[in-house]
């Protein structure tokens, strides 16, 4: 029986594997007969690489009360490609079991390592009955 890899594990796989391509192309492609719990992992993969490639500040992801999911990355005025709804659930889903995040608010951090480098995203989330929200801060 063959061990399952951890979701944390996976998205390190992806940022590995995407690391030298165009991460809002990618994301723009995402979602095309692919499996939303794969989907999610590299849309993750890809927004991280985005904020390190573009010097971002955070990258904001909010799912509303109707469903839609919306994500904003806070460098400048900026909306990158929404991964949708199925796979947009699953991304904060991944977050919070990543993180193990059960509670409706917490903040913790996540260390990544990008090919033989390493940083830690400040990762904040937020569920009320206006819809769930997840913030991932890159370091300065």
């Amino acid at each position: 029986m063959r061990d399952k890899e951890t979701l944390h594990k996976r998205v390190q796989e992806e940022i590995d594997c995407f690391a030298t391509t165009d991460p809002l192309k990618e994301m723009s492609e995402l979602g095309k007969g692919e499996d939303p719990e794969e989907a999610a992992l590299k849309w993750m993969a890809l927004a991280v690489l985005h904020g390190i490639n573009m010097n971002a500040e955070k990258t904001t992801i909010v799912k509303s009360a109707d469903g839609q999911v919306k994500v904003t990355a806070h460098y400048r005025p900026a909306e990158l490609p929404s991964p949708g709804t199925t796979i947009g659930e699953k991304v904060i889903q991944s977050i919070r079991d990543i993180l193990h995040l059960e509670e409706e608010k917490g903040k913790t951090t996540l260390a990544l390592g990008v090919r033989e480098g390493r940083f830690d995203l400040k990762v904040k989330v937020k569920k009320d009955e206006e819809g769930e929200k997840v913030t991932l801060k890159f370091p300065d």
